[in-house]
């Protein structure tokens, strides 16, 4: 019989024997340019125990488009591996062809072109269709929810996240966890959680005062028993919330990576006769990376926030890593074989939601549309048109983010604009309309508030230098940020792996083509600032106004910011 260890090793060397992904079959298909869901759905039933993961759909519960990043440094020892491979270099990596369905699901070359062949994807309802597919042939397989659910859309916002809620439940998940969730406040967010039909898993969940686990409101972990085999599941909250978000929301709530208290909740569930263990994971891919090297007896990480689709998991000593992308593009389904207390080996998939291939699964179409009806109106109202592509992905830069950038520069009377580097929001093709929900799904937050007012030169570079360092620091316990502070009227040079501190130089106001002064103050606009009482008007507001006034929104390439790596 073959080992876990040498079935792990094949199943990771090529998609052969009886492990490994059927991502290779998907890419086969790009000769022919064509696609039927029963190819998209097609799994050769592998083990005892089936996962089907989702994450950080973002609210996003219709058909979009989704640009992935042409631009994914990777620092340290994370230089140059997945997922920090883009473009044509991670195309040849996995045998993709150009112009293939899993080019345009997975790559970011010839966006439009493809988007308008291939069209939307996504969408709760054809995800819902995956999960029946998969649920028909394994009836007990586990969903499971990786957080950044109930945020990021119009609907969302209004409804303080019951939309998602609602919709969630009608897919009856098995567990989750959270991050942007607490950005309801925490009120809101324990009202939510105890309504909850499924469990809501964080072992990094603390009491902040008493710095103590919440086991009545976020168990560390639960059990499935399926196929046979004693399934635990131990939830991984984002580590950072009160450095990416406003500690003001959520003050009673401690968390952190925690990893001595992970390894001693893997071996807890393991006392208690755990065959398989799997890890539900808001960290980030690096981080889970790292966790899985220093964390024994860990089976799967289910991984999410950082937002990455890849075609096959990542294997770290025996744990395989499994990244299932975002905004709804994608479904991962994980075949588990689970025998005498160990996985012996897996089968894995990721499953692109081609919104125009697989059929909309007419219940959950209902219940979407009932949540969006009283909001439709508003929604759909349209603003403007680009003849550009909007996206947001990208280390530094993001026509969606240039745009809010130009409009908090225009509309805020300022030198200098600043906007968060969140990976949230669906893109936008040349030639499409501009809804007012469009501009939501890329401002959507409960601290969307943009401000005006004056920065030193020398602080803007202590701002910029601490972003990249929560980026770019080459330990990834230490990377606590999303992607680099996009800014409008400021151009600057990185230097990527400097030290901290030393990342930052040719600060150039754009508008004059002048040196930064450090004891000159600036002018600045931003938004999504973490201090409480942050005023100003709503960004939406902000960017509506913009780009009614422009009509048709043009963007230049910008190239204000210089790479060294």
């Amino acid at each position: 019989m073959i080992s876990r260890r040498d079935f792990l090793q094949v199943g990771m060397a090529a998609s052969a024997i009886v492990g490994g992904s059927g991502f290779g079959n998907w890419a086969r298909l790009a000769a022919q340019q064509s696609l039927t869901q029963d190819q998209l759905l097609q799994f050769d039933t592998f083990g005892n125990v089936s996962l089907i993961h989702v994450t950080d759909i973002h609210a996003q519960m219709k058909p979009i488009y989704f640009r992935e990043p042409s631009v994914n440094l990777g620092v340290g020892e994370n230089l140059g591996a997945v997922p920090h491979i883009t473009g044509a270099d991670f195309r040849k990596l996995y045998g993709i062809a150009d112009g293939s369905p899993s080019h345009y699901a997975l790559s970011s070359g010839d966006f439009a072109a493809l988007a308008d062949m291939y069209g939307r994807v996504g969408g709760l309802d054809r995800v819902s269709t995956v999960i029946n597919a998969i649920r028909a042939d394994r009836p007990d397989a586990l969903l499971l929810d990786g957080g950044d659910t109930w945020h990021g859309s119009y609907t969302c916002y209004h409804t303080e996240g019951q939309d998602m809620v609602n919709v969630m439940n009608a897919l009856k998940p098995d567990a989750m966890t959270f991050h942007w969730e607490f950005t309801l406040g925490s009120e809101r967010v324990t009202e939510l959680v105890e309504g909850l039909p499924f469990a809501a898993l964080g072992q990094n969940i603390f009491d902040l005062e008493w710095d103590e686990p919440l086991p009545d409101l976020f168990p560390p972990y639960t059990f499935f028993e399926r196929g046979g085999a004693k399934v635990a599941v131990i939830g991984q909250a984002f580590p950072y919330m009160p450095i990416a978000n406003p500690r003001w929301m959520f003050p009673e709530f401690s968390f952190g990576i925690r990893d001595e208290n992970m390894a001693a909740m893997v071996q807890e569930v393991r006392d208690q006769g755990a065959d398989c263990v799997v890890v539900l994971s808001h960290n980030g891919f690096d981080v889970d990376k790292k966790m899985a090297g220093i964390v024994p007896g860990i089976d799967v990480i289910l991984s999410g926030h950082t937002h990455d689709a890849l075609p096959e998991p990542v294997q770290v000593g025996q744990t395989i890593i499994v990244p299932s992308g975002s905004n709804g593009k994608f479904v991962s389904r994980i075949d588990l074989d689970v025998r005498d207390g160990k996985m012996m080996g897996y089968k894995h998939k990721l499953i692109p939601i081609f919104s125009d291939v697989i059929a909309p699964d007419p219940a959950i179409t209902k219940v979407i549309d009932a949540e969006r009806a009283p909001y439709i109106d508003a929604m759909s109202e349209v603003i403007g048109t680009s003849d550009t592509t909007l996206y947001r992905r990208g280390n530094f830069n993001g026509t969606w983010d240039d745009l809010i950038c130009d409009a908090l520069l225009s509309e805020r009377d300022a030198e200098i604009a600043l906007s968060p580097g969140v990976r949230w929001g669906p893109s936008i093709i040349p030639g499409q309309d501009i809804t007012r929900e469009d501009i939501w799904n890329v401002t959507s937050m409960t601290y969307g508030e943009a401000y005006r007012t004056e920065m030193t030169g020398e602080f803007l570079k202590v701002v910029l230098e601490d972003v990249a360092d929560n980026i770019f620091n080459p330990d990834p316990f230490f990377q606590q940020g999303g992607d680099m502070v996009r800014t409008g009227g400021l151009g600057y040079r990185i230097e990527v792996n400097k030290p901290q501190g030393e990342r930052i130089s040719n600060m150039t106001l754009l508008s004059t083509g002048e040196p930064i002064d450090p004891a000159r103050s600036y002018i600045v606009a931003g938004w999504a600032s973490v201090n409480e009482g942050t005023e100003g008007p709503q960004i939406w507001d902000v960017v509506e106004s913009h780009i009614s006034k422009l009509g048709t929104v043009t963007l230049e390439p910008n190239n204000s910011v210089e790479v060294v790596v």
